[in-house]
């Protein structure tokens, strides 16, 4: 577990009489002062930036919050854009990572001066299409290495296994053209890894994507301005894991950026990261409360979440630290699986898991889960996801997303048209 939960048993208590079970909370100034800590370990480059993955907590007040320690952006999709639009997050703080982009998201990308970053060597000519025949100022490349990263793990899988990105011999065909259709500035990209522990795995990932630089500009003539270097740093879901250390991420990087970087000619170079999981996947909980046992083959505790507000455990295994408010000291003498209501068995929070005895009623908290929690909900059995709410610094607690309700679900339904079918 990566962090203390804020609350104790009454402030919990309260909190749920006001905003009931089950919900997302959020902390805030953890938050803010976790931004902190993550930009001044990379201010040793010359120009960093953080650019938030939407994906891991697509909410506008948590990318305010984000956009106000200096974060900016990274978007997969139209309705990412215009959260980062909302939060005050502009022009070229946002990331448009391509994947399999309709022409309409490209223009409304582009319509706001955000950076496109190209998935594939044909999405030239069609972003050039769909911007009228022109193509913007700036444009990134995703690299894929293929079997040239070695150690992935098996979340993202082996990168020649992967759907994303440009080849090396793709890449350098793809600045070659942009070069030739009149494009000024450049950018590369790559994204290899997902909830990594091992430091040295993105210090290798820098180093191999500063090498292609020196590359890129020995064999096509361009300057490569900045290098995004995905996202993938883990965090500790266990209790025996240690959380990677940003400062000696940052100075492993920085000494490959001497050796490789200042001797091409390149420095400046701009580092950028797109991480989404370390910056707010500690400071975010799930809160549910007990409200079925069951004992057959095995003892159960059912809550009243389900695998439709946090998909992880069921979809990957993944662990999550479960406490039960107000036993924190209690001894886990015993064992449960932890599950929801959804009808598939693997709606599971915890999988035998040594917990104290757990009563009706009880508030069970779900920790580390800031990241790929809420965003990830989905309405499977007419499930309807739960709300937001963010403890602010001084204390108080505002709902930043309410819960969903049937009208909510219903809403694209034509209610009136059925009764009348025939």
């Amino acid at each position: 577990m990566s962090s203390n939960f804020p609350l104790n048993h009454p402030q919990l208590c309260n909190l749920a009489s006001d905003f009931p079970t089950p919900f997302y909370l959020y902390d805030e100034q953890a938050i803010r002062d976790n931004m902190k800590r993550f930009t001044k370990a990379f201010s040793i480059f010359p120009v960093f930036r953080e650019y938030f993955a939407v994906k891991a907590c697509p909410n506008p007040y948590i990318l305010k919050i984000l956009a106000e320690e200096g974060c900016g952006a990274d978007c997969s999709s139209l309705p990412e854009l215009m959260l980062a639009d909302m939060a005050e997050i502009k022009g070229n703080h946002v990331m448009f990572t391509s994947n399999e982009t309709p022409a309409a998201e490209y223009k409304f990308a582009a319509g706001l001066k955000n950076i496109i970053n190209l998935d594939d060597i044909t999405h030239i000519e069609f972003l050039k299409n769909a911007l009228g025949g022109e193509l913007p100022e700036t444009i990134c490349f995703r690299y894929n290495p293929g079997n040239l990263k070695q150690g992935c793990n098996n979340i993202i899988g082996k990168p020649e296994e992967a759907k994303y990105g440009l080849t090396r011999e793709q890449i350098l065909e793809a600045y070659k053209i942009c070069k030739a259709e009149g494009v000024k500035h450049f950018g590369l990209h790559t994204m290899v890894a997902s909830n990594e522990l091992n430091p040295d795995f993105f210090v290798d990932t820098a180093k191999l994507l500063f090498e292609l630089c020196a590359e890129i500009k020995e064999k096509c003539g361009v300057r490569i301005e900045f290098v995004d270097l995905g996202g993938g740093i883990g965090i500790p879901y266990k209790p025996d894991q240690k959380a990677i250390n940003y400062d000696e991420v940052a100075k492993g990087i920085r000494a490959e950026y001497d050796r490789v970087v200042v001797p091409a000619g390149l420095d400046p170079l701009e580092i950028y990261w797109e991480c989404g999981r370390p910056i707010t996947g500690p400071y975010g909980w799930l809160i549910t409360k007990a409200i079925h046992e069951k004992h057959i083959y095995r003892e159960y505790i059912a809550v009243d979440s389900c695998m439709a507000d946090l998909m992880r455990p069921g979809m990957y295994g993944a662990y999550h630290e479960v406490t039960v408010s107000g036993k924190e000291n209690a001894p886990r003498d015993h064992v449960y699986d932890v599950v929801g209501s959804l009808c598939e068995n693997c709606d599971k929070f915890a999988v035998q898991r040594q917990l104290p005895k757990i009563d009706m009623g009880d508030y069970v908290i779900i920790h580390d889960a800031g990241a790929h929690g809420r965003a990830m909900g989905f309405n499977y059995n007419g499930k309807l996801r739960c709300g937001e709410v963010l403890m602010r610094p001084d204390g108080t607690f505002k709902e930043i997303r309410r819960k969903e309700t049937v009208d909510d679900l219903f809403a694209t339904l034509d209610l009136d048209g059925v009764k009348d079918f025939k």
